[in-house]
């Protein structure tokens, strides 16, 4: 494959990842992103180390962080990818809302921001290029006590 190819494929990689939540697509697509197993660090944001995980072992989690939201949107631009061989790194800005329904936000804000970067590690396998490390780095957020699992109706006494 071209260069030209092989960055536009790291590319399309983005806008899969981007689409697992946002179209809540846990099945097609997570296999078509990364290989199995991955290296996740989300430590910027939840602050646990990174982990290897086994990628039906990720899907389950990611299904479970996800539901609380009714709906996300991930913008992921400036992609600056570096190839070598089969191997690549791929920097891009990321911008991730997640919304809650209003009975969990209870009049507060039902909208948890994170605004940042992403730094990933692709490879090539033999059904094309994968993520096999995604890593976020939060610069910004907001209302983080929205993350999935920390979001419980406020207290109405």
């Amino acid at each position: 494959m071209s260069h030209d190819a092989d960055r536009a494929d790291i590319i399309e990689l983005f806008g899969r990842y981007a689409d697992i939540a946002d179209t809540k697509n846990f099945d097609d697509l997570p296999p078509l992103v990364h290989t199995d197993p991955f290296t996740l660090d989300f430590a910027s944001v939840t602050g646990m180390p990174p982990m290897q995980a086994p990628l039906a072992e990720y899907v389950q989690v990611l299904q479970g962080s996800f539901s609380p939201f009714i709906a996300t949107h991930h913008t992921i631009t400036g992609h600056v990818i570096e190839i070598d061989g089969d191997r690549a790194t791929a920097h891009a800005h990321v911008q991730a809302e997640h919304w809650v329904p209003d009975e969990v936000a209870d009049g507060r804000a039902n909208r948890w921001l994170v605004v940042g970067f992403y730094d990933n590690e692709a490879t090539r396998t033999d059904e094309g290029w994968r993520f096999s490390r995604v890593k976020l780095t939060a610069v910004y957020q907001e209302n983080a006590h929205l993350l999935a699992g920390n979001a419980e109706p406020a207290d109405k006494s």
